[in-house]
């Protein structure tokens, strides 16, 4: 078996992010190194606090866990949505609280300690949040952006937004961010944006199977039956999808494409315009080169690897 991916987490717990988590520590292709949390679904100290409690529920209060920023670089996004994810952040459901410390380092700190100690292209980072401590990072530490083997991201749209027409909720939660990251041409970027996130749903029968086989599964498909964005056929777990292509890349197709932000002030911010290679379509500005754009989905090798791993997961109620 080839090495476990070393991977870092950065979230805004969340709901998807909750099975997102979960499917990383259950998959034996994936060594957890820390987890750094962002405002975005939730402010930062809920966030974090949800974090820490999921990773508890998990058994996996071994993983570092260190808070980031608590709000965009720029210009703070204003929207009057209820939140998706409920008042706590994870569907109303309460989960122990945790029994260890916080890191004191920020997120920075902690994405750059982690870095400085591996070897080039040796970690993934899995970004399911805003990229505010992402674009951080490369900008304060960009000796250390060779240490990233890639970083994979759930953002964007080619098509309709969900928190605009036009914009998906993390890129828009910070744009400039957003920009500085892509911006990155050294930085293999991996994006997962709505046109595929959408696709990958899970189903009641498929939360009948989570929650009939562990305390953890039914926590879990408790959460999902909370969160507020559902389709016909079942709520789509957009952060969950990042960590399943890292464990099996054959769940998505990928094309290179160009990718930059708008971050003006109209009813454009936060689109991310995305030109697919050998598109007669001549990318301009900063845009970034390489990056790989998920263009397809295979729904059903997804669902079952959400389902193999997470179903089976067995930690006794706290």
């Amino acid at each position: 078996m080839a090495a476990p991916v070393r991977l870092i987490i950065d979230t805004d717990p969340g709901i998807d992010d909750a099975l997102a988590l979960a499917l990383a520590v259950t998959s034996p292709e994936v060594d957890l190194l820390a987890v750094t949390t962002v405002a975005g679904n939730a402010p930062v100290e809920e966030a974090t606090d949800n974090a820490l409690r999921l990773l508890r529920a998990l058994g996996r209060e071994d993983v570092p866990v260190a808070a980031g920023a608590t709000r965009a670089l720029v210009r703070i996004g204003m929207h009057n949505q209820p939140s998706p994810h409920g008042e706590n952040g994870l569907g109303g459901v309460e989960l122990p609280a945790p029994t260890r410390s916080l890191s004191e380092e920020h997120a920075v700190g902690l994405l750059a300690s982690v870095l400085r100690e591996a070897a080039p292209r040796s970690v993934t980072i899995a970004a399911i949040g805003p990229l505010t401590n992402i674009a951080l990072l490369v900008a304060m530490h960009p000796e250390l952006i060779d240490r990233i083997d890639k970083l994979v991201i759930m953002g964007g749209s080619t098509g309709r937004g969900n928190i605009t027409p036009v914009a998906e909720f993390n890129i828009w939660s910070d744009p400039e961010a957003a920009q500085r990251v892509f911006a990155c041409s050294h930085l293999e970027t991996w994006l997962l944006g709505l046109d595929v996130t959408r696709r990958s749903t899970l189903d009641e029968t498929a939360l009948a199977i989570l929650e009939a086989r562990s305390h953890t599964g039914s926590l879990l498909a408790t959460m999902i039956r909370g969160y507020g964005d559902i389709q016909a056929d079942g709520w789509p777990m957009h952060d969950a999808l990042v960590i399943a292509t890292i464990v099996d890349p054959a769940i998505v197709r990928l094309q290179t494409a160009t990718v930059e932000v708008e971050t003006g002030v109209g009813v454009g911010r936060g689109q991310t315009v995305c030109t697919l290679s050998g598109s007669l379509t001549t990318a301009v500005g900063s845009a970034t080169p390489g990056t790989r754009l998920a263009v397809d989905l295979d729904v059903d090798r997804f669902r079952a690897l959400v389902l193999t791993r997470v179903a089976g997961l067995a930690v006794a109620p706290a």
